[in-house]
């Protein structure tokens, strides 16, 4: 995804930055822990098809 993309992008729920995971296949907010999927190329902006995420799993390194 084009670091512009995401520089726009942000969490639909707290309007946070989203961070993209190790193989760019969802978004993060680390506000929220809710994780966004990639899906062909294309971002899924709905909180319905957000990912809660655990409290052990860790959060993608800011680029």
């Amino acid at each position: 995804m084009h670091t512009r993309l995401l520089d726009l992008l942000v969490c639909p729920l707290c309007k946070g930055r989203l961070y993209p995971n190790a193989d760019h296949s969802e978004l993060v907010c680390r506000g929220d822990r809710l994780a966004f999927p990639v899906r062909d190329g294309v971002p899924v902006m709905l909180e319905a098809e957000a990912r809660v995420l655990p409290e052990t799993e860790e959060f993608p390194e800011p680029t």
